[in-house]
């Protein structure tokens, strides 16, 4: 789930998350008096700050089951989960805001190609296939990519979005020109039965609160509709920084995060009953329908969670090249890497 396009220079004013520093136990030296018992005094959490890429949902159900289970304590981690409150996540990671951030493929490839890239690198996918597509009313009567023409496409407003839709218009032979793209008024997908006609939806959620709402809708998985576009949304980052001076520390947290998401792969309604917790807002029978969604999505056809492919990388980077959405390709080792997770 995504809400907001990333941001190209560091904004003022952004949320306030202490980086976190370990802190470890000092053992008694031999000619310390102190009793033999307080020389093994257990030692002190490394506090870890998430930041999410909107507010709390399925996508994140594995660290919440993390953070509620013990998971991450087990690694020595006192883990704070966050929403950015300003900014897009891949650029408060990069200075320095957060350990780790809930990021997509397409704002780590801008912001490594940008400029000034960010100091960031992908280190799990959290889902393996995209899982996200083009929903319109379903009275509607807009099957395919064509009938977009002369309708109102309501989005976000991201770099990728407008490369994405002429892509799929023009290889049903569309013509993009005639597509009026408007930014969403946030008013959901009630905006499709009479201020809009597409928008982009995400199955896991947009599909089911649809479902309970017993809202009609046509849906189009976009990986559907171009073989290049099943990328990587969402995934893990961090700063580059952290990667190289505290590799342990991020080896631990990915242990921690994939046994929240095996728990949430096996666990479907005992994780969404643990999410709730955190999310409390959500009705739970949304929250249990997403996850039983995402149950088998999580880890699908990999080796095991988290794990990431050149291909699916590279693929989607000569995407974004050949429709502008970057100025130069770059290699998927310099996005990504699978050296942390777990074996």
């Amino acid at each position: 789930m995504r809400k907001t396009p990333i941001a190209t220079a560091i904004l003022a004013g952004i949320l306030a998350a202490s980086l976190a520093l370990s802190g470890c136990s000092s053992k008694d030296s031999p000619s310390s008096q102190e009793p033999e018992a307080d020389s093994q005094a257990p030692t002190a959490l490394e506090d870890v700050t998430v930041i999410l890429d909107y507010v709390a949902n399925t996508n994140h159900t594995g660290m919440y089951v993390a953070l509620d289970q013990g998971y991450y304590e087990e690694e020595g981690l006192n883990v704070n989960i966050i929403e950015p409150t300003e900014g897009a996540t891949a650029t408060l990671i990069a200075v320095g805001k957060g350990d780790f951030g809930i990021s997509y493929q397409e704002d780590v490839t801008i912001a490594l190609t940008s400029p000034e890239p960010l100091p960031i690198k992908a280190i799990a996918a959290i889902i393996q296939h995209n899982t996200s597509g083009f929903a319109t009313y379903k009275d509607k009567n807009i099957l395919s990519p064509k009938d977009f023409e002369g309708k109102t496409y309501a989005g976000w407003g991201g770099p990728g979005e407008e490369a994405v839709l002429k892509a799929v218009m023009a290889q049903d032979g569309g013509d993009f020109s005639k597509l009026n793209m408007v930014i969403s008024d946030g008013s959901g997908f009630e905006a499709l039965r009479d201020k809009a006609d597409i928008m982009w939806f995400y199955e896991a959620w947009d599909n089911v609160k649809c479902q309970l709402n017993d809202f009609p809708i046509q849906y189009t998985p976009v990986k559907d509709l171009d073989s290049r576009l099943d990328y990587y949304t969402p995934v893990i980052i961090a700063n580059v920084s952290t990667l190289e001076e505290n590799p342990e520390m991020v080896r631990r947290f990915l242990a921690a995060t994939t046994k929240g998401y095996e728990f949430a792969m096996k666990e479907p309604e005992k994780s969404a009953e643990l999410l709730q917790k955190y999310a409390p807002d959500y009705p739970l029978e949304m929250l249990t329908m997403s996850q039983q969604y995402l149950a088998s999505k999580y880890a699908e056809d990999a080796a095991r969670w988290g794990e990431m492919k050149d291909a699916v990388w590279d693929n989607y980077t000569d995407f974004m090249a050949e429709y502008g959405v970057i100025g130069q390709r770059i290699s998927a080792r310099e996005c990504y890497t699978n050296e942390f997770l777990p074996e």
